[in-house]
């Protein structure tokens, strides 16, 4: 897609800048803040049994966390060493040991666990099988569990068959084997977590530019004029990435934040592999713009009119035309649209105002280059498609698309995620392309047999799928999820647990235990162990935010009983199915995988070329749609006008989202988060707003709607007024179900909630109980 190459790491600059000091108090003293040291002491510590094998995995392997693509301590983007608490916490999952068989004789001792105890037990050591009421897991061999799932296949509709596979650890060659195996079954139900965090970036770039993936790489946000965050919070949940956003302050980068909440992760940091940084902090960014939760739409709409009226007053004082004139269309309806909307309700559904709106139009307007960094705060509304498409509509407005120090960037918080996708394990795209006749004709032609034409649902409809009535055609009998823990990560915590007691057959096929491997199923539960990305025979590839595919070879260290590759385990049960076309499905190395990868994802050949520690390629070169040129129908980027969602806040409510604190994904590293001193049951609200409810700070309350109650403590926060925050997963309960985004399908984790102290809901709660017993008994004397 681009002729340019990526050149590797540069050398990052460390002199002392007095002028970004976040504090002059040594190592932040006193502050609130994360502990680097004191934190990797307790890895340590924690890895005492296997120390020299953690160390093999941290300076031989590609890390298992987020998708900055650091291999062994080194990335493209910086030369030296790059390690953070984020992987460090990540590790015991790969060097723990085997769970001690007691637990596995009563299932109710480990219910009373939380996900995290659960996940100290230790590793799964072989197959488990659990039927309704049995208080225990029976250890059955290989022979029989894949026996079981695969009669079960056999016994049932392929519609009624659904997989899942989760990010973590997994490698392309498990995606692309899954996705493969799935179609070869006959079913179309394989989704993979991108569903709950990125999916619209996919949906939207793909519309807007036709892509599918960041446009960019890291160091382009060294040096650009101007490097946004929207909804992102990297310095929290990419640490490494605090190095990148150090380097680009130094080459005179301004760092934006668009957030409802300021937050003091990107505010100041204390990056602990830089001298200066770790002994008196950086200030990261340069201005906040706090939005409500929702209002990007508006805020973007607003830029953009700010934009077409400099125009009107001067031509090119906003928009880049030679771009917009060679390589984009719809800029005549983009701009009647915009220009239409009404000020003021622009600036309602924003929650900011005109004037800074235009500070920030003006700041890009000025920049000659840019870049648009987004995760999780813009892509998990029902709306998602629409704002990522906001964000590209302001990069092609000004040309910032396709060249150095330019681009738009969805940050990936997980490790393999961006390939799940790309290779199939989606219901809406196959290897290298989209769930479309040219796709079914080119991979039929590769694999030897047809592909199911009809339409596989997302994860949560699947799942929601088990509750249809017996003999529905696309009830969900069989479940198979590669890791994942959905009583924590979907929103109706309650609900969830009901679908998944409905499924008949359910499969985990992961390396630990979690809640949702605990709840029954109306037949059998089966746990399948699996290895981790550093004990897959001949080794794994991931794809990183930037698209650089990693090889992460396999690691010498100790091996967890009869735990097997995850992709060899999907072949032998697709064998087990269909024996009779076993040939077209089996592969005998993970080598024979990556050549297939290469034929069935054309962006991927050179994937079989990666064969030992270190070798690394990036697909599409520096800069997808370089000079302008859009892999679209007809090479050129698609402006489109974006309506202003409806974001009904009745008087006396606020707006809800959910937040991360020390965590990976739902796996919670600590009860306090490091960067603002919040528990996981605090609900960040701003003072004012609180005063108005006469709540003090620390004080019991109850945050609450139709769909759920959640009891927490009141923390005064630099949250835009109207909108409060509370902590992911424990939130969820409050999160409507079954909302889904109408182009990506991405859950919605946003809504409206009132907020009362805890004693006056309880005696309001008290009283409508007492009322409407009354009411029940005038009407039974009546």
């Amino acid at each position: 897609m681009g002729k340019t190459k990526h050149n590797g790491p540069i050398k990052l600059d460390t002199s002392w800048k007095p002028s970004m000091w976040a504090s002059l108090v040594p190592m932040g003293l006193g502050k609130v803040k994360p502990h680097h040291i004191r934190d990797t002491v307790k890895v340590i510590y924690e890895n005492r049994d296997n120390l020299a094998y953690a160390y093999r995995i941290l300076t031989q392997g590609v890390c298992d966390g987020c998708a900055l693509g650091v291999s062994g301590l080194s990335d493209q983007t910086l030369k030296g060493a790059h390690l953070c608490t984020t992987r460090l916490n990540v590790l015991r999952l790969n060097t723990m040991p085997a769970i001690d068989p007691k637990w596995l004789e009563n299932v109710e001792e480990m219910r009373k666990l939380s996900s995290a105890d659960l996940r100290k037990l230790g590793r799964i050591p072989y197959p488990l099988s659990r039927k309704p009421g049995e208080n225990r897991f029976a250890r059955i061999s290989w022979n029989e569990a894949l026996n079981r799932i695969a009669s079960k296949i056999r016994g049932i509709s392929p519609k009624q068959l659904a997989f899942f596979l989760t990010s973590r650890g997994i490698t392309n060659e498990v995606y692309y084997t899954a996705a493969k195996v799935a179609r070869f079954l006959g079913t179309n139900n394989i989704d993979n977590s991108s569903r709950i965090c990125h999916s619209p970036s996919k949906t939207a770039l793909k519309r807007s530019l036709g892509i599918g993936a960041s446009s960019c790489n890291y160091q382009d946000w060294i040096g650009t004029d101007v490097l946004v965050f929207w909804g992102s919070v990297p310095a929290n949940n990419q640490p490494v990435s605090t190095k990148y956003m150090y380097a680009a302050k130094k080459a005179g980068t301004k760092i934006i934040l668009i957030n409802p909440y300021r937050e003091p992760a990107m505010e100041k940091y204390w990056i602990p592999s830089i001298p200066d940084s770790a002994l008196f902090g950086t200030k990261i960014v340069d201005d906040f713009y706090q939005v409500n939760i929702g209002g990007d739409i508006a805020f973007m709409n607003g830029v953009m009119k700010i934009w077409f009226e400099m125009e009107e007053a001067e031509r090119g004082a906003a928009l880049d035309h030679d771009f917009l004139a060679h390589h984009a269309n719809g800029l005549d309806e983009l701009k009647a649209h915009v220009l239409a909307q009404d000020w003021a309700a622009l600036e309602k559904s924003a929650g900011t105002s005109r004037e800074r709106m235009k500070e920030f139009a003006v700041l890009l307007a000025r920049a000659k280059s840019g870049v648009f960094v987004w995760s999780m705060g813009l892509t998990q509304h029902r709306f998602g498609t629409d704002n990522i498409s906001q964000v590209a509509n302001l990069a092609i407005l000004r040309g910032f698309i396709g060249r150095k120090h330019c681009g738009v960037m969805p940050i990936r918080g997980h490790s393999g995620v961006q390939g799940s996708g790309e290779m199939g394990a989606d219901p809406f795209s196959l290897p290298g392309g989209d769930f479309d006749e040219k796709s079914w004709s080119r991979l039929e032609k590769i694999w030897g047999f047809s592909i199911p034409k009809w339409q596989g649902d997302i994860v949560g409809v699947s799942l929601e799928n088990a509750l249809l009535p017996n003999g529905h055609e696309r009830k969900t009998r069989l479940f198979y999820t590669s890791g994942g823990n959905f009583l924590e990560t979907m929103p109706d915590p309650s609900y969830m647990k009901k679908c998944l007691e409905n499924v008949e057959l359910r499969v985990h096929q992961d390396i630990i235990f979690n809640t949702s491997t605990l709840v029954d199923a109306k037949e059998e539960v089966i746990v399948l162990p699996a290895m981790t990305r550093y004990e897959q025979p001949g080794g794994g590839t991931s794809t990183s935010t930037e698209r650089m595919v990693y090889f992460s070879a396999e690691v010498e260290g100790p091996r967890i009983g009869e735990a097997r590759a995850e992709w060899e385990i999907y072949v032998d049960l697709a064998c087990r199915v269909d024996p009779k076309r076993k040939h077209l499905i089996q592969f005998s190395s993970a080598q024979e995988i990556r050549e297939e990868i290469a034929l069935a994802n054309p962006n991927y050949d050179g994937i079989q070329h990666l064969k030992k520690r270190g070798d690394v390629f990036q697909w599409g070169g520096a800069w997808l749609c370089e000079d302008g040129v859009c892999p679209t129908p007809d090479g050129r980027a698609n402006l489109i006008p974006i309506e202003l969602p409806e974001l009904q806040r009745p008087n006396g409510q606020f707006f809800v989202t959910t937040r991360r604190g020390k965590q990976f994904n739902s796996m919670v590293y600590s009860e306090r988060d490091p960067f603002n001193d919040a528990d996981r049951y605090d609900v960040l609200i701003h003072p004012e707003d609180a005063k108005s409810l006469h709540i003090r700070e620390g004080e019991p309350i109850v945050v609450y709607n139709q769909f759920g109650t959640f009891q927490g403590k009141a923390k005064y926060a630099d949250t835009l007024q109207g909108n409060i925050q509370v902590y992911w997963p424990e939130g969820n309960v409050l999160i409507p179900k079954g909302v889904y985004e109408k182009y990506a399908g991405i859950p919605e984790y946003n809504t409206t909630v009132k907020v009362e102290k805890a004693d006056r809901f309880t005696a309001g709660k008290d009283l409508k109980y007492a009322e409407k017993r009354v009411e029940d008994l005038e009407v039974d004397v009546g």
